[in-house]
């Protein structure tokens, strides 16, 4: 937490309300997201018990799973759940565009959407990673054979929830309580933070509510059903149970119309559960989309675009599932693409935000002031050729803590680096060495910067690469860091002892097909009738696609 959001958060709990820490979205919001609210059965590691999902806040569809702990009826889930969620991903692939060849890529097609689900919280992202652990090794023959819109559901669920959740600036999946704390301060724990509904309360209660009294309110399960993945242990006792056990004796009556009430009782119980839940990540999404858009969110979309296209057509191609386990050089990779990702989310993020160039600022990695003079003659001489070196003297009431020959950039010219040269204490300042000593009102530092690059070819920099006189201009040390590039890795096969050599060939074990936890598989409760109306919509592409599928 950086001194900003602390001193935000102190405010926050002071005044009621919640407090900005940002001034404009840094994820991206599709126009069409699919919002998924799942529950999970309780002490099971990857035993869905209910979903509701849709892209309409007023239309949800509601998946229910009468018994988690059977076989049959879980990947019946999840064939289900694969109905609404791949006409969602197969909707994004309609319409492609050409992006021009670089030095590192060939002329290549990127699809113009991408998917977005979006969830109340990071257990709703573990959730949707366990399932589709759970469900992309399948297959549709053998002797635990499922339909065949399972494993390619299980892919793309750990593609969601594994490949792309955890990637920084990356918003095709979104755990709404991350999202909102990135954008607001509380006057609760960060702990308290991943509770949407108190969240949301602190940033907007209901009138008549004071931030903290909403989320007071939205603490009490009896008022606000828990957001999930998992349910309030009350209701699991209380309702949950008596319902499934209900269902089960109905079941072995062989009761018909007793099976057919007990499982509408227990989809009303876990719908009256979802709803409100279902309702306030609507409200997030609304208030999120109130704020004004980061400059740069259309380039990390693009990115996110280009990977779901990259994904998709590996698929298509026939790509294996995503391994248990990665390789010593994939993980390599893996962590430096994240290390990467979160250094140029970080830098685009202070360049969009002066709310996060602030945090910045207070803690001593940036300065912002006033441009007092501007020597634009200035030359060095370096071999027989003079090169402009401008000098710009800027006056700041900021702490400057950086030492002499600092590299700087500003968010407005980042790509002209800046050199530190000077710091003194402005004429003003009581006591002090320009070391941090007290300072009188009205004062501050006075900064000499000289520029060294982003000015042209020529002897005489061009028009408009200087700052002028009275201009305000922050200036930054991490804004002039070198991008770092991905360090050098042998090839798979050419793995060191040290890091267990090369990796076996993937080859499909009768493990990945077998049950670890749940009933035996006994008599079949699949619907049959479903599962063929799935094999027919497969076979005739009914608005699914049939690439790379088989």
């Amino acid at each position: 937490m950086s001194t900003l959001t602390a001193l935000a958060r102190a405010r926050a709990a002071r005044a009621g309300h919640a407090v900005p820490i940002a001034a404009v979205r840094h994820v991206h919001l599709s126009d069409e997201p699919l919002v998924v609210v799942p529950v999970m059965q309780a002490g099971e590691a990857a035993a869905p018990l209910a979903v509701l999902v849709g892209t309409s806040r007023s239309t949800p569809e509601l998946l229910v799973v009468a018994q988690p702990r059977n076989r049959d009826q879980r990947f019946a889930f999840l064939t289900s759940f694969a109905r609404v969620l791949l006409p969602y991903i197969e909707s994004r692939r309609v319409d492609t565009e050409t992006v021009e060849a670089t030095k590192n890529h060939e002329e290549w097609e990127r699809y113009t959407e991408a998917p977005q689900l979006i969830l109340p919280n990071s257990g709703g992202i573990e959730a949707l990673r366990l399932l589709g652990r759970s469900s992309r090794f399948r297959t549709i023959d053998g002797p635990y054979p499922v339909d065949p819109l399972v494993p390619l559901l299980g892919r793309y669920l750990t593609w969601f929830a594994e490949d792309r959740a955890a990637m920084p600036g990356s918003s095709v999946c979104l755990a709404l309580t991350s999202v909102l704390a990135q954008h607001w301060a509380t006057g609760q724990s960060a702990l308290e933070d991943q509770h949407l509904p108190a969240l949301l309360g602190w940033i907007d209660p209901p009138a008549g509510l004071s931030g903290a009294e909403a989320a007071l309110r939205a603490e009490d399960p009896d008022l606000v059903p828990p957001a999930g993945p998992v349910t309030d242990p009350a209701f699991d006792t209380g309702v949950l149970a008596p319902l499934v056990r209900a269902q089960e004796l109905a079941r072995a009556a062989d009761d018909v119309r007793a099976v057919s009430l007990a499982e509408q009782e227990l989809r009303s119980a876990l719908e009256a559960q979802l709803l409100p839940t279902w309702e306030t990540a609507w409200h997030a999404i609304d208030v999120l989309r109130s704020l004004p858009v980061a400059a740069s969110d259309e380039i990390r979309w693009q990115v996110d675009r280009g990977r779901f296209t990259d994904f998709a057509t590996a698929l298509e191609d026939g790509a294996p599932p995503q391994p248990k386990r990665p390789t010593a050089v994939s993980a390599a990779r893996r962590l430096a693409d994240l290390e990467a990702a979160q250094l140029s989310y970080d830098r685009s993020q202070a360049i969009d935000d002066p709310l996060v160039l602030a945090g910045y600022r207070v803690g001593g990695e940036a300065f912002a002031g006033r441009v007092i003079a501007v020597d634009a003659e200035r030359q060095e001489i370096k071999g027989k050729r003079a090169w402009p070196r401008p000098l710009v003297r800027l006056l700041t009431e900021d702490e400057v803590i950086l030492r002499p020959g600092a590299k700087l950039a500003s968010p407005v010219r980042v790509g002209q680096t800046v050199r530190l040269r000077s710091v003194r204490v402005a004429d003003g300042a009581r006591g002090g060495t320009g070391e941090g000593g007290d300072r009188g009102s009205g004062s501050g530092y006075e900064v000499e910067l000289e520029l060294l690059s982003g000015m042209g070819r020529g002897k005489t920099p061009e028009p408009g690469s200087l700052p002028e006189v009275g201009e305000q201009r922050c200036y930054a040390t991490f804004l002039a860091e070198q991008r770092g590039t991905r360090p050098e890795l042998p090839d798979a096969d050419q793995t060191p002892w040290t890091h267990g050599g090369p990796p076996w060939p993937p080859v499909a074990r009768a493990e990945d097909q077998s049950e670890a936890w749940g009933l035996e598989r006994g008599a079949s409760e699949v619907d049959d009738a479903g599962i063929a109306a799935a094999r027919a919509e497969l076979a005739d592409g009914a608005g699914l696609g049939t690439g790379g599928w088989e």
